[in-house]
This record gives C-alpha cells, structure tokens and sequence, in this order.
C-alpha cells in the first residue's frame, strides 16, 4: 500500500478547526435553530396591535431574540400573534391564513379577547382564538405591555426547545406516503 500524499495527510488533520467541532443531537440542533429565528405573522384585530407594533420598536427591541422578521404573508410565518378581538365575521379569514401557514407553526393569543373575547359577551365576538386554532401561549391583559409579548415569545422559545423535531417529521412522512 502506498503512503499516502503530503496533500492527504495535511486535510486528514487540521489544528484550525479542531476546537470548532460541536457534537449534539439532531433535534437539538434544529430545536436551536427554530427557537431562534420564529418569524411572527401578526394577525392585529384591535388595540392589542398597537402593543404588538411597539414591541418591534428599537425601545424594545424584539430582534434580540431573533424575531424582528415580521412577515405579513402566511407563507414565510412560522408564529401567529393573534391581536385583539376576533369577531366571526373574521374568524374565517385568521383561520385561511392559519392554514396557509407552513409546518411547525405555533400560536400567540396576545390579550384578554383574543383569549377569552375579554369584556365581550356578544353574539358577534368568538369566545376565545383557541376554539379556532390551537394556542401555544397565552399573554393576558388589556392590552399587554410589549414586555408582556417578550415574556410570552420567550416561553414559546422555551416551549420549542423542548420539543422532538425528528418525530415530527418521521410523523408527517409516514402520513403522507398513507
């Protein structure tokens, strides 16, 4: 057998790299990946929109977290931030945007209506988003501070984290190919 060529030798074993190696679990990793870069859909139905607007404001500064990237086509979303007071006038319109948005993709029930329908009791007021969509998490108020919505965001990152992405994807797989 041949020894092998200084060029070989040299690529088998760099030094540079050798404290840049990071050994982790797949779903860890994509779990990392996720938790860090959520691109919020902001469904803004009422006065709770203008609190979600101020939390994208340099004072503060959502994209510390890696969520400054508000997209308003459901396509590019993976996190709703339901805002507001949900009529069933338009509840079919939060629902096909929903729907249009890509897999994983999680919820935020951002106030006391988009929660529960807050002081509305009204024939026209749906009760509560979770009865349309499922919610991740819940911020409560009327409206909610910004710092609210980061506290709420920041459990969602936690909540992520902790999931199990590979099984997820084993799940779909094995659905689509029933």
């Amino acid at each position: 057998m041949a020894a092998p060529s200084p060029l070989i030798a040299h690529t088998a074993y760099d030094s540079k790299i050798e404290g840049n190696v990071i050994f982790t679990r797949v779903d860890a990793a994509m779990n990392w990946m996720r938790k860090n870069s959520l691109w919020p859909m902001p469904m803004g139905l009422a006065c709770c929109a203008i609190e979600l607007m101020a939390t994208a404001s340099s004072r503060f500064d959502i994209s510390r977290f890696g969520m400054e990237v508000m997209r308003f086509s459901p396509r590019q979303s993976d996190v709703m931030i339901v805002a507001g007071t949900v009529t069933y006038k338009m509840a079919l319109a939060v629902k096909r945007v929903w729907d249009q948005m890509p897999e994983p993709k999680w919820c935020i029930a951002m106030g006391a209506c988009a929660s529960s329908g807050g002081m509305y009791r009204s024939y026209a007021v749906l009760q509560g988003i979770d009865r349309l969509i499922p919610v991740d998490v819940y911020i409560s108020g009327c409206p909610p501070r910004p710092e609210a919505l980061i506290e709420g965001m920041m459990k969602l990152q936690r909540k992520i984290e902790g999931e199990s992405a590979m099984e997820d994807q084993k799940r779909s797989m094995i659905e689509e190919m029933s």
